[in-house]
């Protein structure tokens, strides 16, 4: 009942805060969400923008949609490269954008809900772009946002974009041992498809609730928010119930944008939240995250994830 009445009677409100002097980067953005987020950060003011985009061409057009609907200056924007289903292509990403003056809000909104089984770097593709590369992408740009901190005084905010629909899941691959999680989630045979996109959205929750208390002193903000079910093309890929979900219930993009905008906008009263209709709302998380048994997975999950990420960058985790 709490998701029809947030679709059908809740309108985020309209982002007003602004990003004048701020450095801003949005992943995923030239289509949907990204796309209509960074267009209000545009309109507020950025001194820079970066479309972190696959698809640069698409990332261009929507440059000049943005450009041509906010005004703003056209050195602001800037299309980059970031393809989340290879290591290296976010790695290269990240060396780039640790050579910016400063980044005041990495707003992690890239992700894919994939009907089908296939694999990137490994692992089973959902699990590569909306977990690994999302936390790596994180953890190798930590750094530059801690530097920013200090060297402006500010608090950068590190917002990763998750979902109500963590809560959609069984996850029994989390009653596995540690060193068998990911394996399991990946295996072409124990892959549950089906609940394949609730479930990493799920492990991002998981993660950031080990990540927040270890950086309670860095400077940098981190949140996770749920948009709510909105008009996008996240699943032109999905299963068929999301397409019908969305025909009845979906916020328009735009107005879903506006919670993604809240969130690179919060302060440190965010650090570690859950934001939900654009407000800080620990109680719309799922009931398994604020169990016993959900804090135990989220514990587990991440010392999972973390070897991973140890094994495709040696000392990234000492960032934290």
């Amino acid at each position: 009942m709490g998701f029809l009445y947030s679709q059908l009677f809740v309108t985020p409100a309209y982002p007003t805060r602004s990003f004048a002097g701020e450095t801003v980067i949005v992943t995923g953005s030239n289509t949907g969400l990204g796309k209509e987020a960074a267009r209000h950060i545009a309109r507020l003011g950025t001194s820079k923008l970066i479309l972190a985009v696959r698809n640069t061409k698409a990332g261009e057009d929507a440059k000049k949609n943005i450009e041509s609907t906010t005004g703003c200056d056209p050195s602001v924007i800037e299309v980059w490269s970031l393809d989340l289903s290879s290591y290296d292509s976010v790695k290269a990403f990240a060396d780039r954008a640790s050579k910016l003056q400063r980044i005041d809000v990495l707003l992690e909104n890239a992700g894919i809900a994939a009907a089908k089984y296939s694999q990137a770097e490994g692992h089973e593709r959902t699990i590569t772009v909306n977990v690994i590369s999302t936390f790596l992408l994180a953890l190798l740009l930590l750094p530059k946002l801690k530097a920013t901190a200090r060297q402006f005084n500010t608090s950068p905010r590190l917002t990763i974009v998750s979902s109500e629909v963590h809560g959609w899941t069984k996850f029994p691959e989390g009653k596995q041992p540690t060193d068998q999680i990911f394996p399991t989630l990946d295996g072409e045979k124990t892959a549950n498809m089906g609940e394949r996109y609730p479930t990493s959205k799920l492990l991002e929750v998981l993660v950031v609730k080990q990540l927040a208390p270890k950086l309670a002193s860095s400077g940098v903000t981190l949140n996770i928010l749920n948009p709510g079910l909105c008009h996008s093309e996240l699943s032109r890929d999905g299963p068929l119930f999301l397409e019908v979900l969305k025909f009845f219930l979906a916020r328009r993009t735009e107005v879903g944008s506006r919670t993604l905008v809240a969130s690179a906008a919060a302060g440190p009263e965010s650090h570690g939240k859950y934001m939900h209709d654009g407000k800080v709302d620990e109680s719309a998380l799922s009931p398994f995250v604020r169990s016993k048994d959900g804090e135990a997975a989220s514990q587990k999950v991440w010392q999972a994830l973390s070897d991973i990420l140890e094994k495709i960058s040696p000392g990234l985790t000492a960032n934290l």
